[in-house]
């Protein structure tokens, strides 16, 4: 679904999403179909599903967004320095 789809949906709630089709272009992370994985009451509560989720499915794309906000904006961060290996 477009993020304008969901939030008429499911008004005034915060989400657990996966983004499905997303790019990105110069900084910004470009989403265009989310799936609705969860709905929560708080941000606390979704802070929590996000963290068991990411922690079983690393490779997915997730985000956590309040359906009051009317776009997604997202600013792709370049990490540098050294990282541990695997």
């Amino acid at each position: 679904m477009r993020w304008e789809e969901i939030r008429e949906r499911l008004p005034h709630q915060w989400l657990l999403l996966e983004a499905i089709e997303a790019h990105s272009e110069g900084n910004k992370r470009i989403v265009e179909q989310l799936a609705v994985l969860e709905s929560f009451a708080d941000s606390v509560e979704v802070m929590r599903a996000y963290s068991e989720y990411h922690r079983k499915w690393p490779q997915r794309e997730l985000l956590f967004l309040h359906t009051d906000r009317e776009t997604i904006d997202i600013t792709e961060r370049r990490w540098l320095g050294i990282r541990p290996g695997p």
